[in-house]
């Protein structure tokens, strides 16, 4: 049977907090919790300890920061009123003394269900609490106003006033005297809440008093004057629509203010979300198109940064991250600002892609992932770039900013992480996916809609605000939207990520075979190239611009790359002739073979470091160049020179000298000079910084909300009188009482209530039906987890019956 106590009804108006939720379904519960997920670490034990949590200050700031405006300007309009509140006259305060607003009225239900919903407030509509954390959160004080800009109310600003001061007050505001402050208080209180009295005493006020009172009407209500103010302020001193709060600062009170105000906490009550408009609109095709344009130009400008650092990657700082001067380099490599190189490098790493390899001069390099991401079809490839980006909480746009402690924060440093950021990017997202296919807005209005949603603390500075605005940039960096749009693939990124590939890849160019030889030395590719072709381009040529088609150009350092990297001269002559559309041009197959010529003529080794070469005169001409003279060359034999530097630093002088030296080994073989492709050890991507604990899902809701129901009916079960039921708490007992009690039990078959401690140390409190005792343990139904389980009986702090009537 279940008693009144346990549901908490007594048949009327619930009296707390924790009798509300008593009274509430399961599915209400799991809403709370749902819209409060921090309510559930730990799991509470009951409903009181529940409704004791939701109204801790850290839980309630946390409640607060995720209601939209209108339900925050209600729970406002509510700290300014008396509690409890009636529903009219919250409604009158929404909306003043005009005509109602019929956008007020059809809001205000659900704003004070949303408050209700989440445990801001309690109570009927006759009868509406706001909880008291909430209260001391947004009311007004002496000192500070509330956030409509109202100050305290008269009663709050004359505590510490003389009953003589307040006497002169209401005398000189036409009111008769009394013989004590409260009643003093109340009268003047009357005063400003009555309309037409109020009406009458202002009516004979000074131009300049009215002005004054224009000023404070809205907030902030504070002012300050000196020992002897003008008479108009006098006028108003005197009449108590100006009260004192330290030496030298007034206020103006609370019920004068909604006076001023027409009856309205708010200056411009917001019931309703800005829209999204004006709308711009695009053929969804082109929009498509152009957001795959982007979603290549980004798998190519990764590709090209992973590319440039798997040789020689930046050095990491000794405060981790990079440096202003190889962002500087990277942004010029790829040609790109330093803030979107910045970007392109925080999206590698996010992906995994990217980390640093953990040497004695630790370096950035490609991870191992890189090399499978690169095997990946360009639709898979971008659509693993997308998903990192849209969780990650690492946040490129503070690259260059400061920190708390005023230090520059670093590209791929520590400090990045924004637990908000995933949250606004897939808000962001879902504004755009709520429009038509194709259709953008301007970004001030999407602002507008996320301010509403979540209205910013300060107006100084928004970090949402700032988030929004480097997601809609990066959206269109990655190709997520395209010219202020959603694309197609961006759309299934947030509802199917795993069917945004398949949208992406009829819309990316296919890879080509071929390129266009020129006869200026120049290459053009109209297209992407296949990995193969353009690997062995780019050893072969340097590139020169980029664009819808890449040009590479041919000189005399790329071909001797190329030979350098063991390609002879009729590999390159059969690369050119395979791969271009066009005859290949005779200056091109020129400098191939003059530069064939020339190379490995002279020959480098080690010595320090020698050059040799058959050709006596070379050797003479290098000696009488005075460039030469760094290099410290003298003559060995007809055919040899010795240098006292090292090899390399040999080849590069040579070079710098106009000739096409080779490097030999030991033996006297060509030396096959190839860069090292540099991988790090596998790394795991860096996990995103949650912002508070996770949402739970229907199964952890419906198991808490079962053990808080069974646990509040532990607690509210009546007991028999007993000293341990008197006691509150953990029911206490001796050994022997409680093993005496549980064989009792088990005879009878009659519920009992016991405190347990854990393995872990956790006390609780619960309702069992004991079945069997022995061993030391007692075999029985939990009416707390609704099951059988047995509890060790040194772990049971006490024992006590029910009452007959309870389970």
């Amino acid at each position: 049977m279940t008693t009144s106590r346990e549901t908490g009804s007594t048949g009327g108006a619930p009296r707390t907090l924790a009798e509300e939720l008593r009274a509430r379904p399961d599915e209400a519960l799991a809403a709370l919790l749902r819209a409060r997920p921090d309510l559930l670490n730990p799991v509470p034990g009951d409903l009181t300890q529940l409704a004791t949590r939701a109204a801790t200050r850290a839980s309630v700031v946390r409640a607060l920061d995720r209601l939209d405006r209108f339900a925050l300007q209600v729970a406002e309009a509510l700290a300014i009123a008396a509690d409890p509140c009636p529903y009219d006259v919250l409604a009158a305060l929404m909306t003043g003394d005009d005509a109602e607003d019929p956008a007020v009225a059809a809001e205000l239900p659900r704003a004070v269900a949303t408050l209700r919903e989440q445990a801001l407030i309690w109570g009927g509509e006759d009868r509406l609490h706001l909880v008291r954390t909430v209260r001391e959160l947004l009311a007004p004080t002496p000192t500070r106003p509330s956030p409509t800009g109202l100050g305290p109310t008269v009663a709050e600003v004359t505590a510490g006033m003389s009953p003589g001061r307040l006497q002169q007050i209401i005398t000189t505001a036409g009111l008769p005297g009394t013989h004590d402050p409260v009643t003093a208080v109340a009268s003047l209180t009357a005063l400003f809440g009555d309309r037409a009295r109020m009406s009458a005493l202002l009516a004979d006020a000074p131009a300049e008093a009215t002005a004054v009172l224009g000023r404070l009407t809205w907030g902030p209500p504070y002012g300050t004057v000196t020992a002897d103010p003008a008479p108009h302020l006098r006028w108003l001193l005197d009449r108590g629509l100006l009260l004192p709060t330290a030496p030298g600062s007034v206020v103006l009170p609370r019920e004068a203010a909604l006076h001023l105000r027409g009856g309205r906490a708010h200056r411009t009550p917001e019931p309703l979300a800005p829209e999204l408009a004006p709308p711009t609109g695009h053929s969804a095709p082109a929009i498509d198109a152009t957001a795959a344009g982007a979603a290549f130009t980004a798998l190519a400008t990764v590709e090209d940064l992973l590319g440039s650092w798997e040789t020689d990657g930046p050095l990491v700082l000794r405060a981790g991250g990079l440096s202003v001067r190889d962002l500087k380099r990277t942004a010029t490599t790829l040609d790109t600002t330093e803030e979107t190189a910045a970007f392109w490098a925080e999206l590698a790493y996010t992906a995994g892609l990217l980390a640093s390899d953990g040497d004695v001069d630790e370096r950035y390099a490609p991870t191992p992932a890189y090399d499978d991401w690169l095997r990946l079809p360009a639709e898979q490839r971008w659509a693993h770039l997308a998903t990192a980006w849209l969780a990650a909480t690492r946040t490129p746009g503070l690259v260059g900013g400061k920190d708390a402690k005023g230090r520059t924060l670093a590209a791929l440093g520590p400090d990045l992480d924004r637990s908000a950021a995933p949250e606004v990017r897939r808000r962001v997202l879902e504004l755009l996916a709520s429009l038509p296919a194709g259709t953008a807005v301007p970004h001030d209005a999407l602002l507008a809609r996320l301010r509403w949603e979540r209205p910013p603390r300060t107006t100084a500075d928004d970090p949402r605000e700032r988030l929004a605005r480097w997601t809609l940039a990066e959206a269109e960096l990655l190709g997520v939207t395209g010219r202020g749009a959603l694309a197609g693939h961006g759309r299934a990124l947030l509802t199917d990520p795993a069917a945004a590939p398949a949208l992406l890849a009829p819309l990316l160019p296919e890879p080509l075979d071929h390129v266009l030889l020129q006869a200026d030395l120049t290459a053009v590719a109209p297209g992407p190239l296949r990995r193969p072709l353009a690997q062995e381009l780019a050893l072969l040529a340097d590139v020169e611009s980029k664009g819808g088609a890449t040009v590479y150009r041919f000189a005399p350092d790329s071909v001797r790359r190329a030979l350098d990297a063991g390609r002879t001269a009729a590999d390159l002559h059969a690369f050119l002739a395979a791969h271009s559309r066009t005859p290949v041009p005779q200056p091109l197959a020129y400098l191939v073979d003059d530069v064939a010529r020339r190379h490995g003529h002279l020959r480098v080794g080690a010595a320090s470091s020698y050059v040799r070469c058959d050709d006596e005169a070379v050797l003479g001409e290098i000696l009488a160049d005075r460039r030469s003279a760094a290099l410290r060359l003298r003559r060995l034999a007809g055919t040899v020179l010795a240098a006292q530097v090292p090899p390399d630093a040999l080849l590069e002088g040579l070079r710098a000298l106009g000739y096409a030296p080779a490097a030999e080994s030991a033996e006297g073989d060509v030396v096959i000079t190839r860069a090292d492709a540099h991988r790090t050890p596998p790394r795991t991507p860096p996990a995103p910084v949650p912002e508070g604990p996770p949402v739970p899902d229907a199964t952890l809701l419906g198991a808490a909300v079962r053990a808080v129901r069974a646990g509040d009916r532990a607690s509210t079960a009546p007991r028999k009188a007993s000293p341990a039921a008197a006691t509150g708490g953990l029911p206490r007992t001796t050994s022997a009482e409680t093993l005496a009690t549980m064989q009792a039990a088990v005879l009878t078959g009659t519920p009992v209530w016991i405190g347990y401690v854990n393995a872990e140390g956790a006390a609780s409190q619960r309702v069992i039906a004991p079945v069997r005792v022995e061993g030391g343990y007692v075999t029985a139904f939990d009416h707390t987890a609704e099951e059988v389980r047995t509890f060790a009986l040194h772990r049971i702090t006490g024992v006590a019956e029910l009452a007959e009537d309870t389970v």
